[in-house]
């Protein structure tokens, strides 16, 4: 064999391990996001008319899966170091997809409670750790597009949760449990043998190459995923209601843009992903504010349906297209540290959650105080979104990258 053919050889091995690499971080964000946080929502109110428990208890049973993904996102790195990245990646779809079973028996609601917990546990930990651990793999010009790949489990978990729970639920509730769970184990052994080797960090750079951002760019990044998070409130807990109620068109077309929502938040990891790899992830992020800005304030000025189908559809491609977009943005900011680039994607997910979790509540209340007032909040996650662009602008002036050593 000639050592072309070799190298060949060798080559598409690589090509295959990085193709399974990313499919198994696809099915790791289907299973602890898409499916064990979106899966609920259409669940919800057959949770109530089986009078498995009573409204009020089933929202905070739903509450319990975005407190457990925010100590997921804080533990999942920590778990990881103790053990292993692979042995924790594992252990958390194993525990997603025994909190899909766990649930089809309402025991009690503490017992619920606690597979909830678990299941938004899991989904926080897979969140901080499966991309970051798949990445490497991946040449830095076709990040973007790999990214985009994973993270679109995300959006196939919100377009499943439409379309396969309503199917399942004519068979029983129960019953949907069990499938859910099948689907997820399913999931699980397709991702169990792809997932790369635990990575060695890589030898420190010379003092040439060594690359650190001012610690206020970093910062930013954070903040800005964070407003992010909090401006899409209003799309993902008001949208449907806004048109069902607010425009008095009832729940069946407020349905309808729910699809819509879930088939962007399909595509838009894609899409994000193949425009940072042309543009550079600072750029593409600078973009995506800019449309989510003006997408999310689109409900608030009754510009009439066309632009109503097309808010749904941009929002729900930026609600998971943006995690390719900030993660990509931090490895820029931080070539050298794969390391860091870790801690700091946790970190961000922690800011992620929180503000997420706040804007809920806090839209919430306004919504009650106010009468109803969906263009206050509507115009509220605008604001929010041109916070983000304003700060991305404004910290290149105020801060500045340093570099330690010097050019000979």
């Amino acid at each position: 064999m000639t050592d072309a053919a070799a190298h060949e050889i060798d080559r598409n091995h690589k090509t295959q391990a990085a193709w399974r690499a990313i499919l198994s971080g696809f099915c790791a964000c289907l299973i602890g996001i898409g499916l064990a946080r979106f899966a609920y929502t259409p669940l919800l109110p057959a949770i109530v008319d089986a009078h498995w428990f009573e409204a009020a208890a089933a929202a905070y049973l739903g509450a319990a899966n975005l407190s457990g993904y925010l100590a997921g996102a804080l533990l999942g790195r920590p778990v990881a170091t103790r053990f292993s990245t692979i042995f924790t990646l594992r252990i958390m779809m194993l525990a997603a997809t025994a909190a899909f079973f766990a649930c089809a028996f309402p025991l009690s609601f503490l017992w619920f409670f606690i597979w909830r917990f678990a299941a938004g546990f899991a989904g926080g930990a897979l969140m901080v750790l499966a991309a970051p651990a798949v990445l490497p793999l991946i040449a830095s010009a076709r990040r973007g597009l790999a990214g985009g790949v994973i993270f679109m489990g995300i959006g196939a978990g919100v377009a499943l949760s439409g379309t396969l729970v309503p199917l399942l639920l004519q068979q029983g509730l129960r019953e949907t449990w069990f499938g859910l769970g099948a689907l997820s184990l399913l999931l699980t052994i397709i991702a169990w043998s792809g997932w790369p080797r635990d990575v060695v960090a890589s030898p420190a750079p010379t003092h040439h190459s060594l690359h650190i951002p001012a610690p206020g760019t970093l910062r930013a990044v954070y903040v800005e995923y964070a407003l992010n998070a909090a401006g899409w409130v209003p799309h993902m807990i008001f949208l449907v209601d806004f048109v069902a109620r607010g425009m008095g068109q009832g729940l069946q077309v407020g349905a309808e843009y729910w699809v819509l929502f879930g088939i962007g938040a399909t595509i838009g990891p894609l899409l994000a992903g193949h425009l940072a790899d042309r543009t550079g992830f600072a750029a593409a992020l600078r973009l995506a504010f800019l449309l989510e800005a003006f997408a999310v304030v689109i409900p608030a000025l009754g510009l009439g349906q066309a632009w109503l189908i097309a808010s749904s559809l941009i929002v729900g491609a930026f609600v998971t297209g943006t995690a390719p977009l900030v993660l990509g943005r931090i490895a820029e900011l931080l070539p050298h540290h794969p390391a860091q680039q870790k801690a700091a994607w946790s970190l961000a997910t922690v800011f992620f959650a929180l503000f997420q979790a706040v804007a809920a509540y806090g839209l919430s209340f306004l919504f009650g105080r106010t009468g109803g007032n969906y263009h206050l909040l509507f115009l509220i996650g605008a604001s929010a979104m041109v916070l983000a662009l304003a700060i991305d602008l404004a910290v290149p002036v105020f801060t500045h990258t340093t570099r330690q050593g010097s050019e000979d």
